[in-house]
């Protein structure tokens, strides 16, 4: 079951909408009840960027002593030890800073049974989608003893987007298609933002018609330059840069541009609403989503994106 925009409001909490949800639940509440008794998590590994910003965001910083070597936001946590991704966490390499929770984005059989021996206490949050953000947030709050916090956060997160999808409203609803994958320095194997996601989530509150948002798509189609043309939509966003840095991704972006402006067919190309989006918040799920959302705004509202990059 996805979340709904229906019950994005002020007053709402996050709520378990999945097994895995409320698995973790169930995981992180047995888990606080533990580390009450042990005293509050002062040593954290975070396995993914999405768990780093949270965090973070939650106040947690300084208790951070790991991260994924993919997580760069906030700057800070550059000059941290490096743990793995979040597909193949290092258990040694987390081992070895002596932890005392770890949060994981995904867990192997294997990788659980090691940090069972290895007596390191660990949680799996959910990720996919705007719910999971939320219920993310709760989970790391309560396991680091700050539940409140996590409340505050998510409530904040909510009321943002809520204030931005009712500015949205009163605005023209642009056909957009999102590309977050290619194959580099051509427009072939793409893969693009289809429905029940995180990004297709984002668009809707920010006012987007998602051209692929259909019953029956996966999350995130492999599509044709054909299946572009059919559709020809009135804005592109190309988030879609290999480059791991957003200075990077900005140097990549006239390069971008110009293999767009090849296909002078499509109504964006002719239009000027060709977008490439080098913000690392709109690839990472998490407190960041206002921000993420704003962006994508100004990228569909805008009169004229030509040669935008955000």
């Amino acid at each position: 079951m996805r979340p709904t925009f229906g019950s994005l409001n002020n007053n709402s909490r996050p709520s378990f909408l999945t097994r895995r949800g409320f698995l973790s639940g169930v995981a992180a509440a047995a888990l606080t009840t533990r580390l009450t008794a042990q005293g509050i998590p002062k040593r954290i590994v975070s396995t993914a960027p999405s768990i780093t910003e949270a965090l973070f965001a939650l106040g947690l910083g300084d208790q951070v002593v790991g991260v994924s070597r993919f997580c760069n936001f906030p700057a800070s946590v550059l000059k941290l030890p490096k743990v793995g991704t979040y597909l193949a966490p290092d258990a040694e390499a987390i081992a070895r800073l002596v932890p005392d929770l770890v949060v994981l984005q995904r867990i192997s059989s294997e990788l659980a049974d090691r940090l069972r021996a290895l007596r390191i206490s660990f949680i799996e949050v959910p990720h996919g989608t705007l719910n999971d953000v939320y219920t993310g947030i709760n989970l790391i709050a309560k396991a680091a003893g700050v539940p409140d916090r996590g409340i505050a956060l998510n409530d904040r997160i909510q009321h943002e987007l809520a204030t931005l999808q009712i500015k949205a409203k009163g605005l023209p609803s642009p056909r957009v298609l999102a590309i977050v994958n290619r194959r580099p320095g051509l427009l072939a194997d793409l893969t693009a933002v289809g429905p029940d996601n995180y990004l297709q989530q984002l668009l809707a509150i920010a006012g987007g018609t998602n051209v692929l948002a259909k019953p029956g798509l996966p999350m995130y189609p492999r599509i044709s330059l054909e299946t572009v043309l059919r559709d020809d939509p009135d804005v592109i966003l190309d988030l879609s840069s290999q480059q791991e840095s957003e200075a990077e991704r900005q140097a990549a972006r006239v390069q971008v541009l110009a293999l767009w402006s090849q296909q002078s067919q499509l109504r964006a190309v002719r239009k000027g609403r060709i977008v490439v989006g080098i913000s690392n918040a709109l690839l990472v799920p998490g407190p960041r989503a206002p921000e993420a959302a704003r962006l994508l705004f100004d990228y569909m509202h805008a009169t004229n994106n030509k040669g935008r990059a955000g």
